[in-house]
């Protein structure tokens, strides 16, 4: 009876006195103690009853995660951690510093600088007197830092989850909590050079991810705005420009404004033209002008974006188009910012910013769904080699020849069990994708050696077991320098099974073993 676990102290109190309470010496105690024991087992009926009653009208809980979050399974974090160990070491590569700010910012930090947008934060409880909301982005925080730090230049990268309290796309990669990867770059530096490189790290990371064709739209922030009141152009000049927002293109369309008469005549509009035109020419430099569009129609929502925005979309190919259409929208986002830093600024000194910010729960979605498309299997551990017996009474030799295996930087497994059989520790290394097995039993031990089979070959060829195409026989280790010669072979190993491609092997560039 699992319900009287819920019975309170005195109910157990008042049974238990009963069943202790002495025999009555007359007839009269008799009907006394028996009256006693009736009304004392009502009182437990009673309290029995009631404690049914209020399980049985508790209402059943659902067990689900919040709206607009999602769990990861161990098969989603290597394929989301070899996204994100693409995106840091091409951040690594052009110089950046990581760095970390909290998840949750004064309020007044966070608020009148995401526009229309800030009412998708969310508001934390007051719980000592500030109030609070978690980080929107990475952005904010950052330029914060970089104000009260009295931080001038830096470049700098980060990597942590925000939350938007908007309404969540899951076909499409949208979530209320998310992850951001940004690179940013602060500083007074040359025009447009800054730009460039952040472009640059745009198109190495999707080129390397392989997402298939993209293209990033360039354009300026709030054109006819930027134009007209903080530009000081002519209304009927930015009205030109208007007329180029249905256009789109690279240099030529840059040259083709320049070759207006209307636009030539501006100084201010000659300034934007050039900065463009210098910047294509970094771009050309940098071998990627034709994966840039120079597009005025783009508008970013934020408000901190003052100078060059951009987004980067996927193209859809034929072969994609015809599976199953991926419309994430864009995966990379970014732009200048720079006044953000002077809002945090008592004297309102200004810091240039331009920086992007990687969309990896698009990119996670997206290589997600090719995964199930094409059926591939995902290794959820990285153990090289799986330590096993054949015979009885030997994990007292498993346990040392595993302890070697870990000292010498090997990523080793065993089964947790006395005396397995040798076909479970071969199923599971099938099962797991490990590579190779290190097998230790009487007739190695005898002559005190080990032997390392491959899981993938089992071919075999006349002459027994010493000539099996498949193992190869070692000194046991029993001094540091035939483990070390163990941890040679067992690398070299590594390469061959690499490089012949395991049937376990990711085929996929960011998430390949």
């Amino acid at each position: 009876m699992p319900l009287l676990g819920l019975l309170p102290r005195r109910a157990w109190a008042s049974l238990l006195s009963q069943l202790l309470r002495p025999p009555c010496a007359s007839c009269t105690g008799a009907v006394r103690c028996q009256s006693q024991g009736e009304e004392s087992l009502q009182v437990a009926e009673a309290v029995l009853t009631s404690q049914l009653k209020a399980h049985q009208e508790k209402p059943n809980f659902i067990i689900k995660t919040p709206k607009g979050t999602r769990d990861l399974s161990p098969q989603h974090m290597v394929v989301r951690e070899k996204i994100l160990d693409l995106v840091i070491s091409c951040f690594k590569r052009h110089g950046a510093k990581g760095m970390d700010t909290p998840a949750f910012e004064l309020k007044e930090t966070l608020t009148e600088k995401y526009g229309e947008d800030s009412g998708l934060m969310y508001d934390l409880k007051d719980q000592g007197g500030e109030l609070l909301s978690l980080r929107y982005d990475l952005t904010v925080p950052f330029a914060r830092y970089l104000a009260m730090n009295k931080v001038k230049k830096m470049k700098r990268y980060h990597v942590g989850k925000v939350w938007r309290r908007e309404s969540p796309t899951i076909v499409q990669g949208r979530y209320r909590e998310f992850c951001q990867c940004d690179f940013d770059i602060a500083g007074q530096f040359d025009p447009m050079i800054p730009d460039a490189e952040c472009l640059k790290i745009m198109c190495e990371i999707l080129s390397g991810l392989q997402l298939g064709d993209f293209l990033i739209k360039m354009a300026w922030k709030d054109v006819r705005h930027e134009m007209v009141v903080k530009k000081g152009l002519a209304p009927e000049v930015a009205d030109r420009i208007g007329d180029y927002v249905q256009c789109h293109g690279g240099v030529s369309l840059v040259e083709q404004m320049f070759q207006d008469p209307r636009l030539s005549q501006n100084k201010q509009a000659l300034e934007g033209l050039g900065d463009l035109k210098l910047l294509f020419e970094y771009l050309t430099l940098f071998g990627i002008a034709d994966k840039i569009s120079f597009d005025l129609s783009l508008a970013r929502g934020l408000d901190y974006y003052t100078g060059v925005i951009y987004e980067a979309m996927l193209l859809q190919t034929p072969t994609q188009a015809g599976e199953e259409p991926l419309n994430v929208g864009s995966v990379a986002a970014g732009g200048r910012y720079d006044g953000l830093v002077g809002m945090f600024d008592p004297k309102g000194h200004k810091v240039p910013c331009v920086g992007l910010s990687i969309g990896v729960e698009r990119i996670f979605y997206i290589v997600e769904q090719r995964m199930k498309t094409k059926g591939e299997k995902v290794r959820t551990t990285e153990t090289q080699v799986f330590v096993a017996t054949p015979q009885k009474n030997f994990l007292q030799e498993r346990l040392k020849l595993i302890a070697e295996l870990w000292d010498s930087g090997i990523k080793a497994e065993m089964l947790y069990k006395n005396n397995p059989k040798l076909l479970t520790q071969l199923h599971y290394c099938e099962s797991t994708g490990i590579p190779l097995v290190v097998i230790i039993g009487e007739q190695e031990l005898k002559e005190g050696v080990i032997k390392i089979r491959s899981v993938a070959s089992r071919e075999e060829v006349s002459g027994g077991g010493r000539n099996r195409r498949d193992e190869v026989f070692l000194p046991f280790p029993d001094s540091v320098r035939n483990m070390h010669l163990l941890a040679e072979k067992l690398s070299s190993w590594l390469i061959v099974v690499e490089m012949n491609k395991h049937p376990f092997q990711m085929t996929i560039a960011a998430c390949e073993y």
